[in-house]
């Protein structure tokens, strides 16, 4: 498995991507950078290339997107914020990620994980926050498995037990 840049060449494979997850009753996909609701394909890659300079505000920050792809198959999406604002720092952190329905528990995800840390590293952040529902057990296995150490728990603003992690990243 790889992290690859989205590309206009991957469309037919990422709309297959976020159809799976609509086919599973999720319509709000983790770490896709508003995939989930782009009119077109071509909007959303327009948006993820602005994302990568934006200027960060109190709503936005600059961020990556990546696919995760094992053999020709996207299996996985993962975005690293490059910094957090306000709302990061209580909810979200620097990585949000999301594995498609048919591919998970298969450790995608860990992989996933460890590579996007790998992506932290490079810009320049030593210490990853990241947040996860308390009872998606998967997600916070993913974090542990990469190191990740339980800060704090609060409610979110749908009122789900979420808790926060931090990942010390050795530079």
């Amino acid at each position: 498995m790889e992290l690859v840049i989205p590309t206009i060449e991957m469309k037919q494979a990422a709309l297959e991507y976020r159809q799976e997850h609509f086919d599973h009753g999720e319509m709000d996909i983790h770490g896709d950078g508003g995939l989930d609701y782009a009119a077109t394909y071509e909007d959303w890659l327009e948006k993820i290339n602005a994302d990568l300079t934006y200027m960060a505000d109190e709503s936005r920050v600059p961020a990556s997107i990546w696919f995760a792809v094992a053999g020709n198959e996207i299996v996985g999406i993962i975005q690293v914020r490059h910094v957090l604002n306000d709302h990061l720092r209580n909810d979200g952190g620097h990585v949000g990620y999301g594995v498609r329905p048919s591919a998970r528990q298969r450790g995608y995800a860990t992989r996933m994980l460890a590579l996007a840390l790998e992506k932290c590293r490079v810009l320049g952040i030593d210490k990853a926050m990241l947040t996860c529902i308390k009872a998606n057990i998967g997600s916070a296995q993913t974090i542990i498995n990469n190191g990740g150490v339980l800060d704090s728990e609060f409610l979110d603003a749908n009122g789900d037990l979420c808790q926060r992690y931090w990942i010390s990243i050795a530079l």
